[in-house]
């Protein structure tokens, strides 16, 4: 297992970042002073607007397999350099005929589906252990309806059909999170979210799309080409795929969490003349130290038999997507906490 590398996260306008060397110098204006931190040290760097790197940074950055990331206030994906493309044709040959094939394509598709069911039911029935009355026995019942759905799945026929199914059970999810954290808006908005807690859950869906698309490209898969998501022109299909089955447990997770602790505030979010709801610059700094800290905590991993980091998860499944298309996997198996 490789090493569990850092991403570095640059939030602040007017930040430069510099090649100093086999280093990368972080500069502004307002923050005087020689900051340096090793390249070896970082897998990936995400930048926000208003941030620039320098032409040798980036060049450097593709010739050594590092990716940038650039995105926007709201955490939305704008673009991503990543140097030469990493695996065979071999591989992206086998991802595209897994998807023209109808009973390969549907198999993947339901596995991702299932992934993320089963961990929806897991942190629906973690949180209903510390609640007591209606709010437990709520969330007891819609974990029952997820139940119910994981055993419907495997005799859907097409992919409406396993659509059908997610969609459903991700609905009840969402009306549920006002039982999750009290005071919140129940109900999932985006595009733009109109809450704090939408807010909170599009930009940490974004931080994991970051995650799971550079896992997918440095194993040689085609983030675009998807099964679940299909195929759509400028949409990381793969991407949205295999995001699936880490959403409830490595975001949602730690939104509700942030929230419930109140570590997250109403200072941390404001609303713009239009009605959406963006972080601050201080919400954004909370998330992400958060965000960082959650990345470096151990979960079980069924498949390998032991613990890893959450920052290897998606590594691990892509690598294990990639088993599977190449034949040396009978099937995918989706990450779960049982």
């Amino acid at each position: 297992m490789s090493e569990l590398l850092r991403t570095l996260y640059v939030t602040t306008p007017g930040t430069s970042l510099h090649l100093d060397g086999d280093a990368l110098r972080v500069a502004h204006p307002e923050k005087p002073g020689r900051h340096l931190l090793p390249l070896v040290r970082l897998d990936h760097i995400v930048a926000w607007n208003g941030v620039s790197l320098t032409d040798d940074l980036v060049h450097r950055c593709a010739a050594d397999g590092r990716s940038v990331t650039w995105i926007t206030r709201n955490g939305r994906f704008l673009a991503r350099t990543s140097g030469p493309q990493n695996g065979n044709p071999f591989l992206r040959l086998a991802q595209v005929r897994a998807h023209d094939d109808h009973d390969r394509r549907l198999d993947l598709a339901k596995a991702f589906v299932a992934g993320k069911l089963h961990n929806y039911r897991q942190l629906l029935l973690r949180a209903a252990r510390d609640l007591t009355g209606p709010r437990r026995d709520r969330l007891r019942e819609i974990a029952a309806t997820h139940a119910l759905s994981l055993e419907q799945l495997p005799t859907a026929t097409t992919l409406s059909q396993t659509l059908g199914i997610e969609g459903r059970a991700a609905r009840d999810y969402f009306q549920a999170l006002d039982t999750l954290a009290p005071g919140v808006v129940a109900g999932r908005t985006r595009r733009p979210a109109t809450d704090p807690v939408n807010c909170l859950l599009s930009f940490g869906y974004g931080m994991l799309r970051v995650a799971v698309q550079g896992a997918l490209e440095q194993v040689g898969l085609d983030p675009y080409v998807g099964y679940l998501h299909g195929v759509r022109s400028g949409k990381p299909s793969l991407a949205l795929d295999l995001m699936e089955e880490m959403r409830p447990l490595l975001v949602d997770r730690l939104v509700l969490t942030l929230l419930n602790r109140k570590q997250i505030l109403d200072r941390h979010t404001e609303t713009l003349p239009g009605g959406a709801v963006q972080l601050t610059d201080d919400g954004r700094k909370t998330f992400l130290e958060h965000w960082s800290t959650a990345r470096e905590r151990p979960w079980p991993h069924a498949t390998l038999g032991r613990d890893i980091p959450a920052a290897l998860i998606p590594l691990v499944q892509a690598r294990l997507l990639a088993r599977h298309l190449r034949g040396t996997a009978d099937t995918y198996i989706p990450w779960t906490v049982a």
